[in-house]
């Protein structure tokens, strides 16, 4: 069953289903939001504002959606290749798209200390 995201603005509102989101970007006191289809959305409020809403409106499904260090918020559905040298990050389905992210050393560093764990936790499980 798809769940929806929904974001209401004074002029606008988007109704999205949160397994197409990709990424959420910082940009001021606004947010950038990305699809995997590609289409592009905008709302005013902060990543940090962003993040309580995704938190208390998705509750358990809040888990897909990682912040990751001070600028994005990502699907961690759609992580493809983290390069901490290069401070990239690549979110991809492996098909379509492909978003290259400048992510810090540190935050990207965390982020596959926490794909480890999660795969090392998976193999003692089985």
């Amino acid at each position: 069953m798809k769940k929806y995201l929904y974001l209401n603005s004074r002029d606008e509102f988007y109704k999205v289903d949160i397994s197409k989101i990709v990424y959420f970007e910082a940009d001021g006191n606004y947010t950038n939001f990305v699809l995997c289809n590609k289409l592009k959305g905008v709302v005013l409020m902060n990543l940090s504002q962003m993040q309580t809403v995704l938190t208390e409106s998705l509750k358990e499904e809040a888990s897909i959606f990682a912040r990751i260090g001070k600028r994005f918020i990502i699907n961690l559905n759609f992580v493809y290749h983290i390069e901490v040298l290069r401070q990239k990050l690549t979110l991809s389905d492996g098909e379509v798209f492909a978003y290259q992210l400048p992510v810090s050393k540190e935050a990207l560093k965390k982020l596959k200390d926490l794909y480890i764990k999660s795969v090392a936790k998976k193999e003692t499980i089985s």
